[in-house]
């Protein structure tokens, strides 16, 4: 083979790993919601999801603090997910499903819809303690993957 052909197969390998590589979506990192509200996400190798979420918005009157996240996401190029964040300063849990995508600049973003269930005191109460919504997130850094033990 003359060096210049090896030249173009190894130059059209390269640029076939590097589309690759950009059209991936990693979870990994720290994302902010149209909200404000922040959150940090670390990714196992099976694609399972933790790290912490803090909240711009509440119905309390409690101070909001970090909240622990926990999730799973599918293992491809622009997986879907889901988590659920366990609200630390009161009674309500938040599960969240989307899917990771990379717009034309380059920019990755979470598309999510999210369901959050506030405690009820009687059953009564019931209907009105399911809120249904949507949050667009923008990935602000990424982080290494975490080693299992």
């Amino acid at each position: 083979m003359k060096p210049t052909s090896v030249l173009v197969v190894l130059l059209s390998c390269w640029m076939t790993c590097a589309a690759a590589q950009l059209a991936q979506c990693n979870l990994a990192g720290q994302w902010k919601n149209n909200l404000g509200s922040n959150m940090t996400i670390s990714v196992l190798s099976d694609g399972m999801l933790s790290g912490s979420y803090l909240t711009s918005v509440s119905t309390t009157n409690k101070t909001i603090v970090e909240s622990p996240l926990v999730g799973y996401q599918q293992l491809n190029g622009h997986p879907t997910f889901g988590f659920t964040v366990q609200w630390a300063f009161s009674n309500s849990i938040t599960v969240f499903t989307g899917q990771c995508y990379r717009d034309e600049s380059g920019k990755l973003f979470l598309k999510t819809m999210w369901l959050l269930r506030s405690e009820s005191e009687e059953i009564k109460d019931d209907w009105a303690k399911t809120r249904v919504g949507y949050n667009i997130f923008e990935k602000l850094t990424t982080i290494s993957p975490v080693p299992e033990v």
